[in-house]
């Protein structure tokens, strides 16, 4: 039946008791089905990179869903922060890895790639 993720208290007990019992949580024996993480790579594509009102914008879209978020190169940050996601300093042309797991991650994951090849709606 899997085990749906309706507030942060639930996923943390959820995680507590996968890591009492030796499972990763995401994996088919954690959930009881196939793993439900979706990655994909964006390229940023806008002029100016990913700066200040771009990483507003994500951080906007990433909010919306439920699902966790997470981007980056070698070390992932979360989605939803925009301090890290302007740490990344990625400017036109950097490619990110997406990372996106919870019950509405496909969505999550076309609106910000929406989002990106838009251009952060900056039209440049």
């Amino acid at each position: 039946a899997g085990v749906r993720r309706s507030n942060g208290k639930q996923q943390a007990v959820f995680r507590e008791n996968c890591q009492r019992a030796g499972i990763t949580p995401g994996t088919e024996s954690a959930r009881g089905k196939q793993k439900i993480v979706i990655e994909s790579n964006i390229t940023i594509c806008n002029k100016a990179g990913l700066h200040a009102r771009a990483a507003s914008r994500l951080v906007s879209v990433s909010s919306q869903f439920s699902s966790s978020v997470k981007i980056g190169n070698e070390k992932l940050v979360d989605g939803r922060s925009i301090l890290s996601l302007m740490m990344l300093a990625a400017g036109k042309g950097t490619t990110l890895r997406i990372v996106v797991d919870g019950d509405d991650e496909q969505h999550a994951l076309d609106a910000i790639q929406l989002l990106v090849n838009n251009r952060f709606d900056e039209g440049e």
